[in-house]
């Protein structure tokens, strides 16, 4: 098959991205809602300059009226683009040209591109985060619930690939949970911190003073105008090369994907035909095995955690960037952090839906804390034998009953009593409570319930 060198050939729907496809976030972060942002952008900045008088009001009200993303070529400003090596400057030619002769020199007055690309990138990131946060605080109630519920439910606590001591479902969801709210608490505290980029070429705003007409010192108040029309932070100073608002970002979201991650990785894990301690609400399809109920949610999101991190390093190395503005290191953002925060907020939707629909099998959890005889208390009993038997004899004892599976043959009694303990020794250890796992939970449910004061 031929295809034609069109936007409709080169255009991206997801097809291998069925982790963020159809997504809030990913629908906030196409090609028009980042022209939308630009255009938010430049209407900003012409209404900050009516605002402090540096401006006409008409002239303002012009930008406003064309500054409308349904009015403009994305595909072609696209390729335009690749001229100057940024989407800006075509974009500032074609809304000059949409707007009124008495507006157009106001059009884009004293700004450089990056000033536009990095006020709206970051408009973008707050309509993502706005979107993403509640998700997270959706996921955060899921398994709040199954905490509260489960918080005595024992199952078998694992370290290193295997049985451990006994724990509960509700203290592991706790756990979840509070990832989870750590993840929403970082990415509320960025979204607030996101601040308007205003500088002008060099970052001395010195071209707004020379508009404002000869020997004018530039407006100090412009960057706060300027923030206040866009809704975002005030920049203490203009950060073309200071990094730090997409450093910070690119953190905050690397975490919340290692946050749901972790979930994922628990899931698929507990989810195995083997092990059947969890299940998703509603499992995918197989082409070619009709048994199958594969863990699709959990699934792409442990992908996304594989991915977040590589992307957010690309952010981090743009921070050592050069001079006032630099080559390459500001262009490497602007692809990846549309994918991270698609990346994420793809998660951040499947998560909230494995936590609504999460189901909990309690019967495989409690079997499955038998399989090993009773080994899975071993540090329980080497407590209580301490006594009888002192700590290095128990220790002992129970090493080698574990490692020759004799725990799992023998009774205990039998164990203690080929030891040199008489019936009298034995029964005063009261074996049956002390070698049941549902026995030896610890604090877990008290830790669960303290964990869901958070909110």
């Amino acid at each position: 098959m031929t295809y034609e060198n069109t936007w409709a050939a080169a255009y991206d729907v997801g097809l291998l991205a069925p982790g963020r496809v159809a997504a809030p976030a990913e629908l906030a972060t196409g090609d028009r809602e980042f022209l939308q942002a630009m255009l938010d952008a430049e209407a900003a900045l012409t209404r900050a300059q009516a605002e402090l008088g540096l401006a006409p009001q008409r002239a303002a009200d012009a930008v406003a009226d064309a500054a409308r993303a349904e009015r403009f070529d994305v595909r072609d400003l696209a390729v335009r683009a690749r001229a100057g090596g940024n989407p800006v400057i075509p974009l500032v030619a074609d809304l000059t040209a949409a707007v009124p002769e008495d507006a157009k020199e106001y059009v884009h007055r004293g700004a450089t591109s990056q000033d536009i690309l990095d006020s709206a990138a970051m408009l973008v990131a707050s309509r993502v985060l706005d979107l993403l946060v509640p998700e997270l605080d959706s996921t955060a109630q899921g398994l709040g619930r199954l905490a509260a519920t489960h918080r005595a439910t024992p199952m078998p606590g694992r370290t290193l690939t295997q049985h451990a001591v006994p724990t509960t479902f509700g203290l592991k969801a706790a756990g979840w949970r509070a990832l989870i709210l750590d993840a929403r608490d970082r990415l509320a505290a960025v979204r607030a911190s996101l601040p308007a980029q205003l500088g002008g070429a060099a970052g001395t705003l010195a071209a707004f003073g020379a508009f404002a007409g000869p020997g004018e010192e530039p407006d100090l108040r412009l960057p706060s105008a300027y923030a206040r029309q866009l809704g975002l932070a005030d920049p203490q100073l203009p950060w073309h090369t200071l990094r730090t608002p997409v450093a910070d970002l690119a953190g905050a979201l690397a975490f919340a994907a290692g946050a749901l991650g972790k979930v994922a990785a628990d899931v698929l894990v507990l989810s195995r035909t083997e092990i059947g301690e969890l299940a998703e609400g509603g499992g995918g399809g197989s082409s070619a095995m009709p048994h199958k109920a594969n863990p699709v949610r959990s699934t792409l999101i442990a992908a996304a955690a594989r991915r977040a991190p590589a992307l957010a390093a690309t952010l981090y190395g743009s921070v050592a960037a050069e001079d006032e503005r630099p080559a390459g290191a500001w262009h490497a953002e602007w692809e990846t952090l549309r994918e991270l925060l698609r990346t994420v907020g793809g998660a951040a939707r499947d998560a909230a839906e494995l936590a609504a629909g999460l189901r909990v099998f309690p019967g495989r959890m409690r079997a499955h804390l038998d399989l090993t005889g009773g080994r899975i208390v071993t540090e329980r009993l080497a407590a209580a034998l301490s006594g009888p038997l002192g700590r290095t004899r128990a220790k002992r004892l129970l090493t080698k009953a574990s490692a020759n599976g004799l725990a799992a043959q023998f009774s205990w009694a039998d164990l203690l009593y080929a030891e040199g303990l008489d019936e009298e020794a034995v029964a005063a250890l009261d074996l049956a409570d002390l070698t049941d796992p549902t026995h030896y939970t610890g604090a877990a449910a008290a830790l669960t319930d303290r964990a869901l004061t958070r909110r």
